[in-house]
């Protein structure tokens, strides 16, 4: 039997440890914290590949300039010098043209087709988790604001994918939270939502349960290959394996970056907490001018948003929760704001170019996986299964071809 290491113990690292198993890969996952201690515990959970479209906007360049001004703008570079961050942020604004857009939907719509198959795999195989159908309330305060969102929904159209919504006449039918300032609403349909954390727990177990090695608490600190594949461990360790697999979010680059993978990859940071609603919270809502995000959680209302751009290592901001506050208030009735849980921020490896990172690197039986921005969470399963078959076939599926890591 193959020995196969996964650097990494959230939704990609654990979903191609997983799929390995199924193909009869002995496998040892290793995280420096544990199972999704990165940006897959405390995220939206949203499961909508009619949303899973490209970030850099061109948009963003009305947007950007006077989010740079705001303290509460969703978008967040901080005013300081740092030539590493302002090159990346240079790199991802170049991308953000229509030509630009339209080429990354094009690469991304083969793998968001197939998103959802990719969940209901690892359910039917026992992960004692759910996923639920449901449709998602989008909101706007005017009619203009509403632009930017079917525009998106166009485009992801154009290039294939089934986007099936309505105009909503009462956007508190679905959402009683929204104020009376959310006058312009849209239902959309074909997606689903979860709980991130029981699902990724349920995940962990399974692998454990399959004979899966789960090693925490101590990081990765090098990986090689002469004859085998090997890594170096914190505690001075090294572990040989037939195969590896970097999969470490944000933090990829500091292994992969050595064998040949030259992409850039920036911590997008995204905040979040949980909220009581006096009613309950049924279906997730988006409000896209505010750029937030919220999902009905254990009870709850988990309300996440901002595009952090800093280190992924740097310490939580509270100013960034301040900041969805602020906008929450004015979006949203019957929710106590003042009595926040779960406070969190991720760090979501997000590209220049908008493509996640999913393939060979140029060192012999070492792959990545990693680099999905926003959309590790609902296209990790998939991207598990189809690198698994490339690891155990050499057959690579046209649907990942894009995401070359060496391009």
């Amino acid at each position: 039997m193959s020995h196969a290491i996964v650097i990494g113990a959230g939704m990609v690292g654990l979903a191609t440890a997983w799929h390995l198993q199924e193909r009869g890969v002995e496998v040892t996952v290793i995280d420096k914290e544990g199972v999704a201690a990165g940006s897959s515990w405390g995220n939206a959970g949203w499961l909508s590949p009619g949303k899973t479209i490209p970030l850099s906007h061109p948009s963003l360049w009305g947007y950007g300039p006077k989010a740079l001004l705001d303290p509460d703008a969703a978008l967040h570079v901080p005013a300081r010098v740092d030539p590493t961050l302002w090159s990346f942020f240079a790199r991802f604004m170049a991308h953000a043209t229509t030509k630009s857009w339209d080429r990354t939907m094009a690469a991304l719509t083969p793998i968001d087709k197939l998103a959802l198959e990719g969940f209901d795999e690892l359910t039917d195989g026992g992960i004692e988790s759910w996923t639920r159908k449901s449709p998602f309330v989008v909101g706007f305060e005017n009619e203009k604001q509403s632009q930017g969102f079917l525009g998106e929904v166009a485009g992801a159209v154009r290039h294939g994918q089934d986007v099936p919504f309505e105009p909503l006449e009462n956007p508190r039918e679905l959402a009683p939270m929204l104020s009376e300032n959310v006058k312009v609403a849209y239902r959309l349909e074909g997606q689903r939502f979860f709980e991130p954390g029981p699902f990724m727990e349920a995940l962990g177990q399974a692998f454990v349960q399959r004979g899966g090695t789960l090693r925490t608490g101590v990081e990765v600190t090098d990986v090689n290959s002469t004859r085998t594949p090997s890594v170096t461990l914190s505690t001075g360790e090294h572990l040989t394996a037939d195969t590896v697999v970097i999969a470490t979010g944000a933090w990829l680059p500091r292994l992969a970056a050595p064998l040949g993978v030259k992409v850039k990859v920036q911590a997008g940071r995204g905040y979040s907490f949980s909220v009581a609603t006096d009613q309950p919270a049924e279906h997730p809502v988006y409000l896209p001018h505010a750029r937030m995000a919220c999902t009905p959680y254990q009870g709850r209302f988990r309300i996440a948003g901002t595009m952090e751009f800093k280190h992924a290592d740097e310490p939580f901001d509270p100013g960034r929760i301040t900041a969805i506050v602020n906008e929450a208030r004015k979006l949203m009735t019957g929710v106590d704001l003042d009595a926040r849980q779960d406070e969190w921020v991720g760090s979501r490896p997000v590209t220049p170019d908008g493509l996640p990172l999913i393939g060979a690197t140029q060192v012999p039986n070492v792959y990545v996986a990693g680099g999905h921005g926003m959309w590790g969470m609902v296209l990790g399963p998939i991207t598990g299964r189809l690198l698994a078959d490339q690891i155990t076939t050499g057959a690579i599926h046209p649907a990942i071809t894009p995401f070359d890591p060496l391009r």
